[in-house]
């Protein structure tokens, strides 16, 4: 079964990240290395991207004619956002919520768990039936 594992941070959060240490940076970015690289030893890692400041981010909807409309995105109304995801191919749906879990305690400032949110969502291989 494949799920896809979508981490969501506050919107302040690249914000916040700026302002962590240069060790809890290391820290933090070396879980999560180490965590990717751990799933994909087991087996279980399909795909996973961080995602860039959300800042950067544009809405696209397809205008007259098909052309692209792309405004500033995402939504001034949003209070999180998606900071990044993992796909994981697991056996069963319990395995992917202790992998959530595991990866919604990466660590912050002074290495307390950042617990963000994490959407769990199964991969579907067609329509459903």
């Amino acid at each position: 079964m494949k799920f896809m594992l979508m981490m969501n941070g506050p919107r302040n959060a690249y914000a916040e990240f700026g302002k962590l240490s240069p060790d809890d940076l290391k820290a933090h970015f070396g879980f999560m290395q180490r965590f990717s690289k751990e799933l994909q030893h087991n087996g279980e890692l399909v795909a996973a991207e961080g995602l860039a400041d959300p800042m950067q981010a544009v809405i696209v909807r397809a205008g007259k004619g098909g052309a692209p409309e792309v405004t500033d995105g995402p939504f001034a109304e949003a209070k999180e956002f998606l900071a990044g995801y993992w796909i994981v191919d697991v056996d069963n749906v319990q395995r992917a919520y202790e992998i959530a879990a595991r990866a919604s305690a990466a660590p912050g400032a002074s290495g307390a768990p950042l617990n963000l949110p994490l959407e769990v969502r199964e991969v579907m291989s067609g329509p459903p039936e």
